[in-house]
């Protein structure tokens, strides 16, 4: 066995406790003889619910030696509320225990700087290994076998039933509804995400119609009693041509399973319309017949200049969908996250997770959630502007100029018959609203749980409160909620950085038994930039080497956020192998630094690997 770097794991501690553990504070010691995996997440990264989906194949079939602990660690001030943490957890059908770290006293300790970040620690309580982003699944069930076989020889493995112990489940109609349309008939129908169905609702919004959907997470197709579906969300209604053409009146966004689906209204028939139930990875297809085209957590449908857009979440992106022809491509995004403006396949996104048309088709209105804010592509020429919010780290609950208010991570918008637009402002609890034609933003209602859409019922609006399982009718006030103003920035420390000359380095070794993949050219990518733009005066761009020497300003900004994204391919290692199996490594940081003389002049980030890992001890 090779000998392989080891630094003793520091203590997992936070203040809010402990979840799925019955009661039960944990501790290293407690877990000691286990193979831990620590899942620093935080429940708005779309990456991190990737992570978990990921994980929970591995977490089933190495049930007697791991124990995953998931380590919440938050990046809005919503997220460090504890019932937040808690239906989250729920939210997410998230199986093992869950340590809520409000102040990132852990992230801290190790040394973390991304959303999701997995460290793996031995049986013995050593960390052998860390890994930020997607991909890393394959790479840590190879780990675990080879940690299996080592200490099993040792005999300082543990086997047996880990300490997750699960909650009462809870009773009711629906389980956190994600979106909801209004029905010809006065009628609702509701993404039940927590149900993995639909379920039409009565014109109160209360009485149960039917279920499109058996309740269990899958992906088929077939009648309204076999179809399964894995955490709808978004649900738009097709106009009358294109649902004739298609024979189906409604396009669901159904996120987990990476795909469209059509529902036919008539008898609640589901089939699917694009996506291939599997997540799109950097390389793969941007274009093509839908259902031969991966897609990546599709989180809201909404039909715009003849095809049904689709917010991208999974890649922070626009695409869309043609019913004419039956292919999907982008629409609008470079996968890059963050805020840009300007032409559509130049603009940026923060994962987009809520999309209305105006009524008269000049405009698509986009609530990217990721910076707090609410945006809109012109049809004419594609642009893409931004009505409300600045960027990935500011977000608050703050009225009047656009220019100047906050919204904290919203989820829905919902285009008003005055042209004004309503935003469920998720993490606020609240209902606001932008006006365009004076530039204001205003709060229309508060104290609603976690809002994720909203539609207009008459003169009032049906608002789909996730957190309480709900649907509440809101009459649309004529005067403004008086709230008082909050701004907030996320709660990462910036970096220390020195101006001039600095490296980032992106460390990644090819997990045992891979290599890269170098068969078709570069395996990797490094993308480079900042916010401001004027932070860095070269090195810019992107390059296939995982490591860059780049200039930081010494007489621009002195903060701002740099942003790296990193991509690696490893292949098995097998020359017997005609097709080895190929893995696709990737994670986007953004770091915020502050530029001081005798900071820093290198700046880690660990993709897969260990950048230093020191002495044992």
């Amino acid at each position: 066995m090779a000998s392989r770097a080891r630094v003793r794991a520091p203590e997992l501690v936070g203040a809010g406790g402990w979840l799925n553990t019955g009661g039960k504070d944990l501790t290293l010691a407690d877990l000691r003889g286990k193979i831990v995996i620590a899942d620093f997440w935080t429940f708005c990264c779309i990456n991190c619910l990737h992570v978990l989906d990921e994980l929970r194949e591995l977490e089933e079939r190495h049930r007697d030696t791991v124990v995953i602990v998931g380590v919440h660690s938050p990046k809005f001030v919503h997220e460090a509320d504890h019932q937040a943490v808690v239906d989250a957890v729920a939210r997410y059908e998230v199986h093992h225990p869950v340590l809520d770290d409000p102040e990132l006293a852990t992230w801290k300790q190790y040394a973390v700087r991304a959303w999701p970040t997995l460290v793996v620690i031995d049986p013995e309580g050593y960390v052998v290994a860390q890994h930020a982003g997607e991909g890393h699944a394959h790479a840590i069930g190879k780990l675990v076998e080879e940690l299996e076989a080592e200490h099993g020889a040792k005999g300082t493995l543990r086997r047996g039933d880990g300490p997750y112990v699960p909650p009462e489940p809870e009773a009711g109609d629906l389980r956190f509804p994600g979106k909801a349309v209004r029905l010809e008939g006065g009628g609702y129908l509701v993404a039940d995400s927590g149900h993995h169905s639909l379920v039409e609702l009565a014109a109160d919004g209360e009485t149960v119609v039917r279920r499109i959907g058996d309740g269990e997470r899958g992906l088929a197709d077939g009648p309204a009693d076999r179809a399964r579906f894995s955490e709808p969300q978004g649900l738009t209604l097709l106009p009358p041509d294109a649902a004739a053409a298609l024979g189906v009146d409604l396009v669901v966004a159904d996120t987990v399973n990476h795909a469209l689906r059509g529902v036919r209204l008539a008898d609640g028939e589901v089939t699917t319309l694009a996506g291939t139930g599997r997540q799109w990875w950097q390389g793969s297809p941007a274009a093509g017949p839908a259902r031969e085209v991966d897609l990546s957590s599709p989180w809201d449908v909404a039909w715009f200049a003849g095809r049904v857009w689709i917010a991208m979440a999974g890649v922070h992106q626009l695409w869309a969908y043609d019913p004419a022809d039956g292919t999907v491509a982008v629409a609008a995004g470079t996968t890059n996250e963050g805020l840009v403006d300007g032409p559509a396949a130049e603009a940026w996104f923060a994962q987009p997770s809520g999309l209305a048309a105006s009524a008269d088709g000049s405009r698509l209105w986009v609530a990217d959630s990721e910076t707090s804010a609410v945006r809109w592509v012109e049809a004419e020429g594609l642009t893409v502007h931004t009505a409300v919010g600045t960027g990935l780290f500011d977000f608050g609950h703050r009225d009047g100029a656009a220019g100047q208010a906050l919204l904290q991570h919203p989820l829905g918008v919902t285009v008003l018959p005055d042209g004004s637009v309503a935003v469920s402002d998720t993490y606020n609890h609240a209902l606001r609203r932008f006006d365009p034609a004076t530039g204001e933003v205003t709060t229309l209602a508060t104290d609603l749980r976690e809002p994720s859409g909203a539609v207009l019922a008459g003169d009032d609006i049906v608002v789909v409160e996730s957190a309480r399982h709900r649907l509440t009718r809101l009459r649309l006030p004529e005067e403004a909620v008086r709230v008082e103003g909050a701004a907030h920035r996320t709660q990462r420390p910036a970096t220390e950085v020195a101006p001039g000359a600095f490296r980032i380095d992106v460390v990644f070794s090819a997990p045992a038994g891979q290599k890269l993949d170098e068969r078709y050219g570069p395996s990797t990518r490094l993308l480079v930039s900042a916010t401001p733009p004027e932070l860095l005066v070269s090195g810019e761009g992107a390059d296939s080497a995982l490591s860059r020497e780049v200039v930081l300003a010494s007489d621009g900004p002195s903060e701002g956020v740099l942003h790296v994204s990193a991509m690696a391919a490893s292949c098995d290692d097998d020359p017997a192998v005609e097709y080895p199996a190929c893995h696709v490594h990737q994670q986007d940081w953004g770091v915020p630094v502050k530029l001081v003389p005798g900071g820093a002049v290198r700046l880690p980030l660990v993709l897969a690997g260990m950048d230093d890992p020191g002495a044992e001890g």
